[in-house]
């Protein structure tokens, strides 16, 4: 039997961060992490090997000689249960592996309802973060014309713009109202899906998939209202659900979402077991309650927590809730979220306002790839605490996406951004006069004080 301080079930971005970690903050531990046989993908980068980057070669985490510089021990094996009274678990290959401490970092797996026919035709493909299956299915996609997409979250939005870059005639099938609609508001929402279609993707809202037809290999697509669409392939992206088979086998609480009960220090029911990432239980910084979303940048973070409390538990290191903090691009245009959105907030029952500003993200607004940066804060109308926001605008939405994920997380009001101190450059950065993070603040903290009426 093999023997090791802390063993590490996977090796995506949570497995590899928890692994990392450890290994960092203990030293004298030694740390071995298992992962089923393959090389690791980048997660978000998946949807990018269809078209811009070309190839899932391009979007390789290279975590063997990380491993091995820190001197963790890597073994490509399947884990098939644990034994928690012995602290062993058993391998696929025959192996045992003993451990002290147990990370749980098993990610999620696509979404295929079991009620929807044809699901099991060929050219059906799902999006696993598996390399082996994303190279088949790309293989397969280049004899295919017309692609249906099922499902306009993150992944069905983006994988849709790169098989249209790719020259695919692609319809995108949402049932809610908006595509990205779980993610922002309305009018944000309103114009991703304007430029979507102004790419030439074809996108059909407010009514979902009855079936997939085919004699053994896809047809057409059967949408609920009737209509008929006819399809090369279909590709299910109606989102993930925790991989917890294993940490449900060896007795460990699920909650009601499928994914691994865990507290603020990321520990399990069992003291010596951890859970981090897409399998692990997550709560909303803001409201509280149990959510579903899944991120690598929130799994990162609990790795990290995870790996630093294995064996000394730290009152500051603990995780506080997922603030689910999302941005996108299309084309040269992106659109990011942090915390709650103004219908989510209205919805859960907050009393808010909201602080608006657009501006040119350069300034002076003549400067050559200007974009209009727009920012919209939800703010608590009592104490003028930041909840959440959107922006949308050029590329540098991104890190200004996770600026507002850092004010939400430390709980800063509208006077903080207000007082706060930044730096700017013409080519970089909007004007100190017109920020538009800190005018939206300006803004809210108008119509808190009763002088604005809009």
């Amino acid at each position: 039997m093999k023997k090791c301080d802390v063993l590490v079930i996977g090796s995506s971005a949570a497995g590899l961060v928890a692994a990392n970690t450890a290994k960092t903050t203990y030293p004298e531990k030694s740390v071995t992490v298992v992962r089923l046989k393959g090389r690791t993908l980048v997660p978000c980068g998946i949807p990018y090997v269809f078209s811009t980057i070309e190839t899932t070669e391009n979007n390789i985490i290279p975590v063997e000689s990380g491993y091995e510089k820190m001197g963790i021990t890597l073994l490509e094996d399947r884990v098939e249960s644990i034994d928690r009274i012995e602290k062993t678990c058993s391998l696929e290959s025959g192996e045992t592996v003993g451990y002290e401490k147990l990370v749980l970092a098993t990610g999620s797996v696509p979404v295929i309802p079991s009620w929807l026919k044809g699901k099991d035709l060929e050219n059906v493909f799902s999006v696993p973060k598996n390399k082996e299956y994303l190279d088949a299915m790309q293989k397969a996609l280049k004899g295919c014309r017309s692609v249906v997409t099922i499902g306009a979250g993150f992944i069905g939005v983006e994988l849709s713009d790169e098989l249209n870059k790719a020259g695919k005639k692609v319809t995108l099938v949402e049932k809610m109202t908006h595509i990205l609609g779980k993610a922002f508001d309305a009018e944000t929402a309103s114009r991703a899906e304007h430029l979507l279609k102004e790419a030439g993707v074809e996108v059909i809202t407010g009514t979902g998939v009855k079936e997939i037809i085919g004699k053994g290999k896809v047809e057409a697509v059967l949408l609920e209202n009737g209509e008929k669409i006819p399809a090369d392939a279909v590709i299910l992206a109606m989102g993930y659900r925790p991989n917890s088979e294993l940490a449900k086998e060896a007795g460990l609480m699920i909650n009601e979402l499928g994914a691994i009960k865990v507290d603020e220090y990321m520990r399990t029911d069992d003291e010596h077991i951890f859970a981090v990432g897409d399998c692990a239980e997550k709560k909303d910084f803001v409201t509280r309650k149990t959510s579903g979303v899944m991120l690598a940048s929130t799994a990162c973070a609990e790795a990290r927590i995870a790996g630093m409390n294995l064996y000394k538990l730290s009152l500051v290191k603990t995780f506080s809730g997922t603030i689910s903090i999302f941005a996108t691009a299309l084309g040269d245009e992106a659109f990011g979220v942090a915390g709650l959105t103004e219908s989510r907030a209205l919805e859960e029952g907050f009393d808010i306002i909201t602080g608006e500003f657009e501006g040119p993200d350069k300034h002076p607004g003549k400067l050559p790839g200007t974009k209009k940066q727009k920012v919209k804060l939800i703010v608590g109308k009592e104490a003028g605490i930041i909840l959440g926001g959107e922006i949308t605008g050029g590329l540098s939405v991104g890190e200004l996406t996770n600026a507002l994920g850092f004010i939400i997380q430390n709980r800063m009001d509208i006077n903080a951004i207000l007082v706060s101190q930044i730096g700017t450059h013409p080519l970089l950065t909007a004007s100190p006069a017109a920020y538009p993070l800190l005018k939206a603040a300006e803004d809210a903290a108008k119509k808190k004080m009763g002088l604005c009426s809009c």
